[in-house]
């Protein structure tokens, strides 16, 4: 059993997750700003560097965004909280990753359930296969915390982790088209073209949902050939995606075209790349910057490494990333 959460800090976990709309994530959204900005010492610091006048920012659009490099070498955690997890980034050879410090991960599971329930029903109508090879064979990974978890819940006794288990995961797969089950297939890139290459068959009943990298085990694809590979093998008409990283305890999710859909207290804007603090509107293509009203105890404001645009309906995609940036986390394609 995890900590449960402190009284304040449930209340805002109960508000956090009944956001209804603009005006209540806005609200949230400056109270966790004026939180942090008083009682969280990396991102303290960061808006002192800046010269924010915390009194002074009224608006979420105005709202500094931590860079993400700075989970790398700096513990960001509210003052007082200790880590029950502490989830890492995969990083490259040598390379110094990244730590999300997680007192309640209770907080972690109840968002990706949320969300996950609301953009695919129960998840109790599932039989859920995780073919996670890299991920699965380090510690510390979110992703693999995610796909256990919504495995048990599941209740299936045929959902599970596969490494590179191909052969059996084949046979179940044939297993469930044959008893018409529901099925998700939550892969890393690398491992579900390997699948595609060892057992192309027809899904119906299957929903593939791609959660990037190939860790330098294949050549980088840009999405759209990526996605026509797998339609092509598995027969079906789109692939869906997962956008996550180490340092949110939130995800968007995308029923394809790479087109991402944000739960409610999860918000995606885009910053001006030659100007970190100019937002961009509509259309236009910049910098990530992620509002995650999940993140209570580490930092809500999440300036990302990735290149995007949000549409008019709050939807986003992700066009690439910056160069120089780490090659890491969920979703390493690279799109045109």
């Amino acid at each position: 059993m995890h900590p449960p959460l402190p009284t304040p800090y449930q209340d805002l976990a109960e508000r956090v997750f009944t956001v209804a709309d603009a005006d209540g994530f806005n609200a949230l959204a400056l109270e966790l700003f004026r939180l942090h900005a008083a009682h969280n010492p990396v991102y303290r610091g960061f808006l002192k560097g800046l010269g924010t006048k915390v009194e002074a920012v009224e608006q979420v659009a105005e709202i500094p965004c931590l860079p993400i490099g700075l989970f790398r070498n700096h513990r960001v955690l509210l003052d007082g909280l200790e880590p029950v997890l502490t989830f890492t980034s995969s990083g490259t050879t040598g390379a110094v990753i990244s730590s999300h410090h997680v007192p309640w991960p209770s907080l972690y599971e109840r968002s990706f359930l949320h969300s996950f329930e609301a953009e695919y029903g129960p998840v109790t109508e599932w039989r859920i296969l995780a073919l996670l090879p890299a991920y699965l064979e380090r510690s510390g990974s979110s992703l693999v915390y995610m796909a256990e978890q919504l495995i048990a819940r599941s209740g299936d006794p045929l959902s599970g982790t596969y490494l590179y288990q191909y052969d059996r995961l084949a046979s179940v797969l044939k297993q469930s088209e044959a008893e018409g089950k529901k099925t998700l297939l939550l892969g890393v890139t690398f491992a579900l073209l390997d699948l595609a290459e060892q057992h192309p068959m027809a899904l119906r009943h299957t929903t593939i949902m791609e959660t990037g990298g190939m860790k330098g085990r294949r050549p980088e694809l840009v999405r759209d050939e990526l996605h026509a590979i797998l339609k092509r093998s598995f027969g079906v008409l789109a692939i869906h995606s997962e956008y996550g990283m180490t340092e949110l305890l939130s995800q968007a999710w995308s029923t394809g075209e790479g087109m991402y859909r944000c739960p409610p207290w999860m918000r995606v804007l885009v910053r001006d790349p030659n100007d970190p603090f100019e937002r961009l509107g509509t259309g236009r293509t910049g910098g990530v910057d992620v509002i995650d009203l999940a993140n209570i105890a580490s930092c809500p404001f999440i300036a990302t490494q990735d290149l995007g645009r949000v549409a008019a309906d709050g939807s986003f995609e992700v066009l690439g990333r910056f160069d120089f940036s780490d090659l890491r986390g969920c979703n390493l394609l690279v799109v045109e």
